[in-house]
């Protein structure tokens, strides 16, 4: 469990250290030989897909019974915990919506970070579904 959130995260800060603040869009206006580390820049969004994906997969697995987050008053910390980064998420994403460029990861999710809250929102509705 830890370890898919560990390597999510560090799969995100990868990505954003390799590409920065520009939007994909404007990664397209760098010449072929300057792009940063090509097989970054090739994926696309789908690096943020993967990190995300790895989070919330280690949040899920998390939530089984066997864990410490799966049984007992662990549930409800992880519940409460994955509603309140996907609703920070979104109300974070909707305060600086004028200027989100200058945000770490915000800039370069665009609309895709409601997806971001919601699938956080998700997530803690599996641990929902474990509270006894």
């Amino acid at each position: 469990m830890v370890l898919l959130v560990v390597a999510g995260i560090a799969w995100i800060a990868l990505t954003w250290r390799s590409l920065g603040l520009d939007t994909f869009d404007e990664w397209s206006l760098i010449p072929d030989g300057e792009q940063p580390r090509r097989w970054v820049w090739e994926l696309g969004l789908w690096n943020y897909a993967i990190g995300f994906g790895a989070i919330l997969l280690g949040l899920i697995v998390g939530a089984h019974p066997s864990t410490p987050l799966g049984r007992g008053n662990g549930v409800v910390v992880g519940m409460l915990a994955c509603f309140g980064i996907g609703l920070l998420w979104i109300c974070t994403f909707y305060l600086f919506a004028d200027d989100i460029s200058s945000i770490w990861v915000f800039g370069a999710l665009g609309q895709w970070n409601l997806v971001v809250g919601i699938a956080f929102m998700a997530v803690g509705f599996s641990y929902a579904t474990k509270w006894e």
